[in-house]
């Protein structure tokens, strides 16, 4: 049984706010022309703490369900030797 291949979210959420982010820092360079530096550029900066933020957030996000779905899968098919008998504690 194999896993289909798919993008992870913590891969492409970031990818397409980092493309929107290039879009906006594109529209508003106007601002840049007119020397609004601090502002151009601390938009820009806040923009990729975000997405970053969001990439750890996300990547932490799957790696806490992929410890959760491989905890399931060991305690649904376990074997004898991992789940010792319970030994008898009666004197006979």
């Amino acid at each position: 049984m194999s896993k289909k291949s798919k993008f992870k979210r913590s891969v492409v959420f970031p990818v397409i706010m980092l493309a929107y982010l290039a879009t906006m820092a594109w529209i508003g360079r106007d601002r840049l022309e007119r020397g609004e530096y601090l502002y151009y550029f601390g938009v820009i900066g806040v923009g990729i703490i975000i997405i970053i933020l969001l990439y750890f957030s996300l990547r932490k996000k799957e790696q806490l369900q992929q410890r959760r779905e491989q905890e399931l899968e060991d305690n649904q098919y376990g074997t004898y030797a991992s789940n010792p008998p319970e030994q008898d504690t009666s004197k006979k």
